[in-house]
């Protein structure tokens, strides 16, 4: 059976199944590892004792921009602090959303570029959102990236091919979910195409985004197989050749 790695899901999240049977499912799909991410201060706690408690998942701490109104120092101090936690693999879920504008614009690029700073500083990876703001994270990262060693990842792609491109020219990965095999994904498939298959990361985004045939049912990191043969079919490559080098993608990026 071919290995994966789920990049990005949110283990606390899930509701539909117990979670020991949820990471049951997984290993059994071919999940080694799974990286359960932050998005809140409410939140970093259950993302940092799930990893403590299940030798397969990992951890990452950071404020979404959804919930940039509720950073911090405290929050900022807390993600510094854990990162000595060996199992804390990145900063993240951190970035910009300008569709939902749940965080007034200039706090979410406030709090976003205060997180950058602390993974330059930390010499950690990023976990990045962005949507409908490709303008403002394209300047963000060509400001910011350079001085960041270990990059990271733009989850979930769903923006232009020039923020594509640019991430790409930067050093980051592109993550992709079940969104590759909605109907009306066009424009995120073109995204796959354009991506080297060494600078795609595989992920769920559990609970959310289920990917077809599954639409209507909770996510689980166990449907990431969709993701993966979906990948090789959009790119007309081998199978088992997406899931080797997606897992090493992973592997490298996370140090897992």
């Amino acid at each position: 059976m071919n290995k994966i790695i789920e990049t990005h899901c949110h283990l606390d999240y899930l509701k539909s199944e117990p979670l020991e049977d949820i990471l049951s499912k997984s290993k059994e799909a071919g999940v080694e590892k799974l990286v359960t991410i932050a998005v809140e201060p409410d939140n970093f706690d259950a993302a940092y004792e799930l990893a403590k408690s299940h030798e397969q998942v990992y951890f990452t701490q950071g404020i979404h921009p959804h919930d940039a109104r509720l950073a911090t120092e405290e929050a900022f101090a807390k993600i510094k602090d854990r990162s000595s936690e060996e199992k804390m693999v990145a900063v993240g879920e951190i970035g910009l959303d300008y569709h939902y504008d749940n965080s007034p614009r200039d706090i979410q690029r406030d709090v976003f570029r205060r997180q950058m700073e602390i993974a330059i500083e930390l010499d950690r990876p990023v976990v990045i959102h962005s949507r409908d703001a490709d303008e403002d994270m394209i300047l963000m990262l060509r400001e910011l990236a350079p001085r960041l060693k270990k990059k990271g990842v733009i989850h979930s792609f769903t923006s232009s091919l020039e923020l594509a491109k640019t991430a790409l020219e930067l050093g980051f990965y592109l993550g992709f979910n079940g969104i590759i095999t909605f109907k009306k994904a066009q424009d995120v498939r073109e995204a796959v195409k354009l991506a080297p298959l060494d600078r795609i990361l595989t992920e769920t985004d559990s609970p959310f985004l289920t990917p077809v045939p599954h639409r209507g049912k909770e996510n689980a990191p166990y449907r990431l197989p969709h993701i993966v043969e979906k990948i090789a079919e959009i790119k007309e490559l081998d199978v088992d050749k997406v899931y080797g080098q997606t897992y090493e993608n992973a592997q490298r990026l996370f140090a897992i």
